[in-house]
């Protein structure tokens, strides 16, 4: 589904250059569950960020589909369309009540009829036990409430693929297990998804493959099993252990 192809990635800051990806090659297949692990300030989110040009790489490539999305005649606002993202704040609009926020963007964009739209924001905030606040505005809501919702709008637009930045680390430790209960549930349903995660067993559980990044590089492609069991690298041993 995706190729990368030596993708590098710098800020200018203060007229330095600061690099962030040095050189990432890798992809991913369709159905596949991929975490990207590893310390902060490791190029993590950037990295994830370019897997839909939210940040521009660069230097390198990014192929969707057999498309080369780097290539500035590329539509990416097309291809956006069949990647979902949800990010670590929620990014509801205030104003608009729970239905508005999830239908807005596939009636916007005439994917779908108002009515069908809203037909199925309601068959799948149902499917996470929010059909009761489809007509709350989101100040009235939860954060994991707030990140549930993020999701089904992210599911509406019906994505190919699905890209999660930390989605659970802005939330209280008893509002997680919701989230990671519904990102489960869309994992079991056979979607594609890339993930950037603090939650180790939340990799463990749902994972067919762990990418764990340092400095810019991905030093480990494991399977979670591997990673976490039998790992020779101390640096990733290292990582991991501070977080039991």
């Amino acid at each position: 589904m995706i190729k990368v192809k030596n993708l590098y990635k710098e800020f200018n800051q203060e007229g330095t250059s600061i690099k962030i990806l040095k050189g990432i090659n890798t992809e991913f297949k369709k159905r596949e569950r991929v975490a990207i692990i590893g310390p902060s300030g490791s190029g993590k989110s950037t990295f994830l960020r370019c897997l839909n040009l939210l940040e521009k790489p660069t230097s390198g490539k990014i192929e969707f589909e057999g498309c080369d999305i780097t290539n500035p005649k590329c539509d990416i606002n097309k291809v956006r369309q069949n990647i979902g993202m949800v990010f670590q704040h929620f990014n509801l609009f205030p104003h608009l009540t729970v239905l508005k926020n999830i239908t807005l963007a596939p009636t916007t964009l005439k994917l779908l009829s108002t009515q069908k739209a809203e037909e199925n924001a309601i068959s799948l905030l149902e499917r996470v036990g929010l059909k009761d606040k489809a007509n709350f505005y989101p100040s009235r809501l939860s954060g994991g409430q707030k990140q549930r919702i993020a999701i089904i709008r992210a599911l509406l637009m019906n994505p190919k693929l699905m890209l999660f930045d930390e989605p659970t680390s802005a939330l209280d430790p008893e509002m997680i297990k919701e989230v990671v209960t519904v990102i489960k549930d869309i994992a079991a349903k056979g979607m594609t998804m890339i993930l950037v995660t603090h939650e180790m067993n939340f990799v463990k559980d749902v994972a067919t493959r762990v990418l764990f990044m340092d400095d810019g590089k991905i030093i480990a492609d494991e399977t979670p099993l591997e990673l976490f069991e039998n790992c020779q690298n101390e640096r990733i041993n290292r990582f991991l252990n501070k977080l039991k």
